[in-house]
């Protein structure tokens, strides 16, 4: 029963009033056959890039820092340069700290295990690391890579104990010999919850190197963390973007093939900390096949050429004739990864971009690439660098002078070039543009505001450009979402709390309003960086964000129903299934009173009962820690009541599913 204060508000009035603290019902009249384009599933893809703890320490199960030797192990032991009050502090020197005779470690660059030098260990000295975590039970499987320098041989001792200097879960001692490398296997039990636990390296006798050495939990799959697959895997989403983002413009692809502990460990070259190069091209497609999921790669257009872009296509989709696909056979892949779908570089009229240059330089090598790339393989789809909002005056005059936009000056020259146009945007507390802290009103509203603004400049200008003849170049908008500064997962590692939630359906519903337009849209960075998916060491979990995302991907119905989006402070959408018999409406109320919609469909009599669910917690700034029962979830209901209307609680949204 409706309360005394409610009044029933026309959409017109609603527009006009919905900002007021007073509790509202809203009139919605759907015409079932005013319908948008259909949605493409592709808007809930997902980005992941080699930056802070998205991959190492996220995705990937590899405990060891440094575990290749990057970094010279000295005498002075001083790893951690940022985020130190983090659970993934910034590693910018070694991790390793000699044990015994502080003279006993040396690095050596002569015909080195891998990188640029090894670690030759001498007599009574040795290597530790700290810091690693486990859980009670679990068992932990590595391995270590060893050749002595000594003619009789070495003994070499592999240990881990729960926490600095205590007794050992595992001492394993192995005889190695000189001559060649020898793999040396080991495993142990956990007794202890620890997060301090130490892995220590001692040479009882003799001399010996320590190529690279590994340690994982023993349930990983295929070298991947369990707990966030499982995640992925409920977040289903169906196509992700990698390995970059800014990453990608210093990217050697072929650094990421072959033998994992030969391939060699290089400084991330866009942000902090070592690139291992454990997870390449290969694990990302097993990882895309575990995920059941569709790649895109993102080839370098920054310090890369043409001819490299085009050889990762070989590597990806070509057989034994052609050199890039004869290396992946080699690397005991047989069959054709056949990735369709590939991005050429990034972002690449910002001044953070490595290689980025002028617009009218750039359409130039953009067309080169993409033939090159075409050449191999005339049935990828490419998504060109756009930035429908960029001049890039500072390095381009010439465009300054014109007022020429980068998506325009890209389209007008690149056109037959692309079979997309990315565009990207982020919201929130930035660390270039502290916006401050919104209400949540305001806040729901950032993410529909840009993809708005992007949309209408492209139906805008797109008419205008005659190298389109017409014709409409859809949108990629491959990286997207709120980014909000204090980092506590890492690098770029923000929180996320209830209010960013409804702002992601907010911004869901206009990707709808937009499905003509936008065929791709990729949530950066999935897992811990600005990621849905939050980690620590041994747990994983769903930040606030990647509920929705999670929700909407397996409820939403796919044919958008045309309604306006002006409802004041509210956000309304609506679909139906492809055959009509499933209608789904969200309703965002971001404000402190709760709402009721009341549906009023065109010749169609609505049943009285339907199945919701709920995003909310107890505040806006409500938040989700993994390891730990979520305070932001979604709430299913069956049998709900909707006869006099759709109820919906103060800074919640609901999906409502209706059977017509």
């Amino acid at each position: 029963m409706k309360t005394p204060t409610k009044t029933l508000l026309s959409l017109a009035a609603a527009a006009i009033l919905g900002s007021m603290t007073q509790a509202a019902d809203i009139n919605v009249k759907l015409d079932l056959d005013e319908t948008g384009h259909p949605i493409n599933p592709f808007i809930y893809g997902q980005f992941i890039e080699h930056l802070g703890r998205c991959i190492y320490g996220g995705i990937w199960a590899e405990m060891l820092e440094d575990r290749k030797f990057y970094f010279p192990i000295t005498v002075d032991y001083d790893p951690y340069q940022d985020l130190q009050d983090t659970d993934f502090p910034v590693v910018g020197a070694s991790p390793w700290e000699i044990t015994g005779d502080s003279g006993g470690v040396k690095m050596v660059e002569e015909d080195s295990f891998v990188g640029e030098h090894t670690p030759l260990i001498g007599d009574g000295s040795g290597i530790r690391q700290h810091d690693l975590a486990l859980v009670k039970g679990m068992t932990y499987v590595g391995y270590i890579w060893l050749k002595s320098e000594d003619p009789e041989g070495s003994k070499v001792r592999i240990s881990v104990a729960p926490e600095p200097d205590a007794d050992a879960y595992l001492a394993h001692e192995a005889d190695v010999q000189p001559g060649e490398y020898t793999k040396v296997s080991f495993d142990f039990l956990a007794r202890d919850n620890t997060g301090r636990a130490t892995l220590a390296v001692e040479v009882l006798s003799g001399k010996a190197f320590v190529g690279t050495l590994s340690l994982m939990p023993g349930d990983n799959v295929f070298g991947m963390r369990r707990d966030t697959l499982a995640l992925l895997k409920q977040l289903d989403s169906p196509i992700y973007r990698w390995p970059g983002g800014n990453f990608v413009s210093g990217y050697n692809w072929r650094d990421g093939i072959g033998d994992r502990d030969r391939r060699p460990p290089r400084k991330n070259p866009a942000w902090t900390g070592i690139e291992h190069n454990d997870f390449g091209t290969d694990e990302f497609i097993l990882f895309c096949q575990l995920l059941e999921t569709e790649p895109t790669i993102a080839a370098n257009t920054g310090f890369g050429d043409a001819y490299s872009a085009a050889q990762w296509v070989e590597y990806c989709n070509e057989g034994a004739d052609t050199i890039g696909g004869s290396w992946r056979i080699r690397n005991g892949h047989e069959e054709p990864y056949n990735v369709k779908y590939w991005c050429l570089g990034n972002e690449m009229w910002g001044p953070w971009q490595l290689g980025f240059m002028q617009l009218s330089q750039y359409v130039l090598k953009n067309n080169e690439v993409a033939d090159a790339m075409w050449a191999v393989d005339p049935e990828l789809e490419l998504i060109a660098v756009g930035a429908v909002d960029q001049i890039n005056a500072a390095h381009d005059p010439e465009a300054a002078e014109a007022n020429l936009l980068w998506s325009v000056g890209m389209l007008q020259a690149s056109a037959d070039h692309m079979t997309m146009i990315s565009e990207h945007f982020y919201c929130g507390r930035r660390p270039w543009d502290d916006q401050g802290d919104l209400d949540p009103v305001a806040h729901s509203k950032l993410l529909k505001t840009e993809i708005k603004r992007i949309t209408d400049e492209h139906r805008r200008i797109q008419p205008t450009i005659e190298a389109l003849d017409g014709r409409t170049m859809p949108i990629a908008m491959d990286e997207w979402n709120y980014w909000h500064q204090d980092y506590e997962y890492g690098e770029l590692g923000c929180v996320y709390d209830l209010r960013d939630a409804l702002g992601t359906v907010v911004g869901l519903h206009e990707y709808y309003r937009q499905s003509d337009l936008i065929k791709i849209a990729n949530y950066a960075q999935t897992v811990n960086v600005i990621g849905c998916i939050k980690t620590t060491k041994t747990e994983a979990g769903f930040a606030t964000t990647g509920i929705p995302l999670m929700l909407y991907r397996a409820e939403w119905q796919p044919i958008p129903l045309v309604l306006p989006d002006q409802f004041g402070d509210y956000d309304v959408a609506a679909s139906i299934s492809e055959d009509g018999s499933v209608m789904t409406v969200s309703v965002v109320n971001p404000t402190d009173e709760e709402i009721s919609v009341n549906l009023d469909v065109d010749g169609t009599r609505l049943p009285g009962t339907a199945t919701s669910w709920t995003i909310t917690g107890p505040g806006p700034r409500s938040r989700n820690v993994p390891g730990e029962p979520r305070v932001v979830d979604a709430t299913r209901r069956d049998e709900v009541d909707i006869s006099g209307g759709l109820e919906v609680p103060s800074l919640s949204s609901v999906l409502y599913r209706i059977s017509l």
